[in-house]
């Protein structure tokens, strides 16, 4: 039977392990996808941990992963614009992705273009899609400063090339192991940590017009004073901290629509999901391990054909 990397409980990693499922069916609205690839975020272990489990209630035991590309196998009643053997990607609800087989909503599926690799595809509905909501709440004009607060991870070396596509200048504030990478990416890098508001004014000594910050908590709040109208704050991560800052907070919604415009982005060279490490299904484990420490670079993705 087709193997599945499940958690069986909320906790840590203890929780985790590989099993054996049936193939799935697909219902009204599915297709049932032959994975080939399934991107690994940092919401897959907050999922694992129980952290969301108010938001995002799942049944247990429940197969790990949130973002998957493969080809389409079956196909559930009332779908349209997809057929058997169409390569595609696109968004789980809750979980399903480190799978040999998954179910993928239509509503949030799109066809992936030939050029674009199932590795690339695998890392666009979470990472990216939520870089490009987030830039776009910030209605950015091209002359606007920009902090990525978080510029190192998935999200945010997307963030970084679609506020650079519009033209603003960008600061990304990461570790000093990202730096190279950041910098690459055309921000000016930032590390974190004590006395990063000093290093983000020396740059910019007249504050920034936005930020879209990725990680919360003192993280935010240090910078957050830099920000010449407070309702340019936009965080995906905490809610709390924008009630009291007074900027937003927003979780991504994903649709074809928006997933197609992202692919072609990758498409014509405009953005690069500059997936840093690929392991197969097996190595599960360890790729989650390596992002939930925060150590992974860039994207990291499971190859699963």
């Amino acid at each position: 039977m087709p193997k599945a990397y499940i958690f069986t409980e909320y906790g840590g990693p203890e929780t985790q392990t590989f099993v054996d499922l049936p193939r799935p069916v697909p219902g009204p609205g599915q297709l049932l996808v032959a994975v080939h690839a399934a991107g690994v975020n940092p919401v897959d272990w907050k999922l694992r941990a129980g952290y969301v489990r108010e938001v995002l209630p799942l049944t247990l035991p429940a197969t790990l992963g949130t973002e998957v590309s493969g080809v389409v196998e079956e196909i559930g009643d009332g779908v349209e614009g997809f057929a058997i053997g169409d390569e595609v990607f696109g968004a789980l609800p809750f979980a399903g992705g480190y799978a040999e087989y998954a179910l993928l909503p239509v509503q949030a599926a799109a066809h992936k273009p030939a050029s674009v690799s199932f590795t690339d595809a695998a890392t666009l509905s979470v990472s990216a899609a939520t870089a490009h909501q987030g830039i776009g709440l910030l209605n950015l004009k091209p002359d606007a400063t920009v902090l990525v607060n978080g510029a190192g991870g998935g999200v945010g070396v997307a963030a970084v090339q679609i506020a650079r596509n519009l033209g603003a200048t960008v600061i990304g504030t990461a570790s000093p192991g990202k730096a190279e990478l950041v910098s690459s990416l055309g921000a000016t890098h930032v590390t974190y940590g004590e006395g990063v508001a000093d290093r983000v004014a020396a740059i910019a000594p007249l504050g920034v017009d936005a930020i879209l910050d990725l990680v919360g908590g003192e993280a935010l709040y240090a910078v957050a004073h830099l920000a010449a109208d407070k309702s340019g704050i936009i965080t995906a991560v905490d809610p709390t901290a924008a009630s009291e800052l007074g900027g937003g907070y927003f979780q991504v919604e994903q649709n074809g629509e928006a997933l197609s415009a992202l692919a072609e982005l990758v498409a014509s060279g405009a953005l690069d999901p500059h997936v840093t490490k690929v392991v197969p299904l097996a190595e599960a484990a360890t790729a989650l391990a390596a992002v939930e420490a925060g150590h992974a670079l860039g994207k990291t993705v499971l190859k699963v054909r």
